[in-house]
């Protein structure tokens, strides 16, 4: 590397420390010791590697960097700032305070050049897997002769907890057996945890480890930039599979004091310190300093960043010349289009008078692949059950990108933390599959894609106790009531087939993620749902049965306990009450509607209020008072065949009737 070039590196990376430190030490909060130990790495990084616009950070054929290690935000936000984001020293200095663009922790959408939302360990190594994978499908889709629309790659900066997290075990097994070769993992090795040495805790072979999962290995100095040159040029120029770069570092590098220790991880240096590295690094006192000629660097530098996005715009022109068709598909991936008549053709489905809500989600599935060509789904081994293969379509294999379903093995952690990584490509629309009690597994991956309101589609089936045989190992029982919880998820329950339908266009529609809760179970074709989205699910809730007179009791239910509420509602009519049945697929379409809307379903002297759900009773009591009547399982169930199991949990009409007619 020329002496130059090198010496500008060195200033950039104590640039980055300087702004950790005092931003840390402002905030009196944070963890200065990642930025200071892999600094010369991000300025190598960002000064030399990455092909991107600073100017603008959405460019679709940009090179992507995800700090998984995201306690080490101040790391990512010091670059973002020099490289010339769209991220002021101002912001730098309210690093950690309310509503700024420096949160503690990396997040999508709220700060310009941060590609994922981190901090729980493993899960960025999962979305660059997802981001990786995505931009493979666009360059087999996209790119033709002469015209390499996408040419990108993915590099990751993970620290000792996200290898030892189990996801980004699954994650890195995937990406090995699909050959991601665009993919480069950055492991921070600087044998230090936060509660002390890393030989407290693990002694294993990583280096062996990565092998075994099919990747290439190189070991690296952290400070030599002559060999970060020399391996950029070569191993990662030609990477033939996914590649693990182990960066030997010290943690809090600079400190005179602290560094190489865990004292350094996750607190401030101390203003004592804080003065100590600096003169150890011959840095002016000045809190914040950049010298001029950092800044001078990466204005160079957004120059030619800008200029290859120019030549690439020119190329896309041409591209969508020669391929006109592609174009189109292009723009409708970019814009994530769908038909006018979406509605129409869905309702025009025809299906059987009873169905399995897996299989109707099944059938609209293979549809919307034909309208729809942003939709990847795929499946944690269990396709086949969940029924999430869309049967025109090859499947993704090792180097082969083509197909649009992916077996993601057993791996559900690692499943739904790829599925945000391909929603981060900002052309795919993925869907993922499991059984309903398996969203544990993947519950902090959910929770991360609603905080980053990215749309990902999950398809949940065996949603309740009526799985029947398996028992309350694989029973449903709080886990609607947990996804309920999650703010920013769309938790939506049809009750058949014509919900099922709409349960799909309200996916599609909602910007962040959807889940949907399938039966295995056949379920009967109702006349009353047979409305239109905006009459019906599109609601959230709606009435379909009206009482008759002022109601003695109303039932509001939902999935397949929607027609056994209609079958109690017509013996409590028999008997000479008069019954109103409200349909609540999604509480949280409901929750939007407007406040006249939601009181004419669930406002006023609606008599007796039931809810019927065989799930747990936690959450329904909003709806129904406290002094409602909640038809629920609130214990964990048993292994029993589905009609033992309705009449042991009291999910018939004769042992409801028993409960009410007290």
């Amino acid at each position: 590397m020329e002496p130059e070039l090198k010496k500008q590196l060195s200033k950039i990376a104590n640039a980055v420390r300087v702004l950790s430190i005092d931003a840390v030490q402002k905030a009196n909060s944070g963890h200065p010791g990642l930025p200071m130990g892999v600094a010369e790495f991000g300025a190598f990084l960002y000064g030399t590697i990455l092909k991107h616009n600073p100017q603008n950070p959405k460019w679709l054929a940009r090179d992507r960097f995800v700090l998984s290690a995201g306690h080490g935000s101040m790391f990512l936000y010091a670059l973002l700032h020099l490289s010339g984001f769209d991220l002021s020293l101002d912001e730098i200095k309210k690093f950690r305070q309310l509503h700024s663009h420096t949160p503690g922790h990396p997040e999508y959408g709220i700060t310009a050049g941060v590609e994922a939302t981190t901090g729980p360990l493993g899960q960025g190594v999962g979305n660059a897997v997802g981001q990786a994978l995505g931009l493979k499908i666009l360059t087999e889709k996209f790119n033709r002769e002469g015209f390499p629309l996408f040419n990108n790659k993915v590099y990751c900066l993970a620290g000792d907890g996200d290898i030892m997290e189990g996801i980004s075990a699954e994650a890195s097994a995937f990406a090995g057996h699909v050959r991601l070769n665009n993919l480069v993992l950055v492991y921070d090795y600087n044998q230090i945890t936060l509660d002390g040495p890393y030989a407290d805790s693990a002694s294993e072979d990583v280096h062996m480890r990565y092998k075994a999962y099919g990747w290439d290995v190189e070991e690296l100095d952290g400070y030599d930039f002559d060999a970060m040159e020399t391996l950029f040029a070569t191993k990662v120029k030609t990477q033939e599979k996914p590649l693990l770069i182990i960066l030997r570092t010290v943690i809090g590098k600079g400190s005179p004091h602290k560094a190489g220790t865990h004292k350094v991880h996750g607190s401030p240096l101390g203003a004592d310190e804080v003065a100590a590295t600096k003169a150890a690094l011959g840095l002016p006192e000045e809190p914040f300093y950049v010298p001029q000629s950092v800044y001078d660097f990466f204005e160079q530098k957004k120059v030619q960043d800008a200029l290859l996005e120019k030549n690439w715009k020119e190329m896309f022109v041409k591209w969508s010349t020669a391929y006109p068709d592609l174009h189109q598909v292009f723009m409708q991936m970019v814009d994530k289009q769908l038909p006018n008549d979406l509605e129409a053709r869905l309702s025009a489905l025809e299906m059987p008078s009873s169905i399995a809500g897996r299989s109707a989600s099944q059938v609209i599935l293979n549809l919307l692949a034909d309208l729809a060509p942003q939709l990847y789904g795929g499946s944690a081994d269990l396709s086949c059950s969940d029924l999430t293969m869309m049967s025109k379509y090859p499947l993704i294999r090792p180097g082969q990108f083509q197909g649009r379903n992916i077996k993601y093995g057993i791996r559900e952690f690692a499943m739904a933390a790829i599925a945000t990584g391909l929603a981060e490509t900002s052309m795919i629309t993925p869907f993922v599959g499991t059984f309903l009690t398996f969203s544990d597994y993947m519950r902090n991956a959910i929770r991360l894609a609603a905080l980053s309101h990215v749309q990902v589609i999950y398809q949940f089936t065996h949603d309740s106790i009526f799985l029947g045989e398996d028992g309350p190992t694989h029973q449903p029982v709080e886990h609607l009531a947990a996804l309920r919880a999650m703010p920013g998820l769309y938790v939506i329950r049809p009750a058949d087939g014509q919900e099922t339908k709409m349960a799909w266009i309200a996916a599609l529609r909602h910007l962040g993620p959807t889940a949907l809760i399938l039966s295995r179970q056949n379920l009967p074709a109702l006349e009353e749902t047979a409305v239109s989205y905006h009459e019906g699910l599109g609601r959230g809730a709606y009435i379909v049965k009206k009482e008759k007179t002022k109601p003695d009791f109303s039932l509001f239910a939902t999935g397949s306990e929607l027609s056994l509420a209609l079958d109690v509602a017509a013996a409590l009519e028999k008997r000479g009450k008069s019954v109103r049945v409200v349909s609540m697929p999604c509480w949280e379409l409901f929750e939007e509607q407007s406040a006249s809307y939601k009181d004419s379903v669930v406002g006023g002297d609606l008599g007796i209020r039931v809810s019927i759900e065989a799930a747990t009773s936690f959450g329904w009591h909003k709806w129904i008072g406290l002094s409602g009547i909640s038809i629920s399982v609130d214990g964990f169930g048993h292994s029993a065949p589905a009609a033992a199991l309705a009449q042991e949990f009291g999910f018939t009409v004769d042992a409801i009737l028993n409960q009410l007619l007290v």
